[in-house]
């Protein structure tokens, strides 16, 4: 499941409410993200 975020109110938005409306629920805001996930450095040695 693919968690979306508000870009105006930072909450997360759930991906079905997204299928019907590109709307934050919480605040209104259209822009909706999706966060990445942090990546892990390795060093070569």
């Amino acid at each position: 499941m693919v968690a979306y975020k508000c870009f105006q109110c930072n909450k997360k938005v759930s991906e079905t409410y997204t299928k019907k409306r590109v709307r934050c629920p919480y605040c209104g805001s259209k822009i909706l993200y999706k966060p990445r996930a942090v990546g892990t450095k390795v060093m070569a040695r």
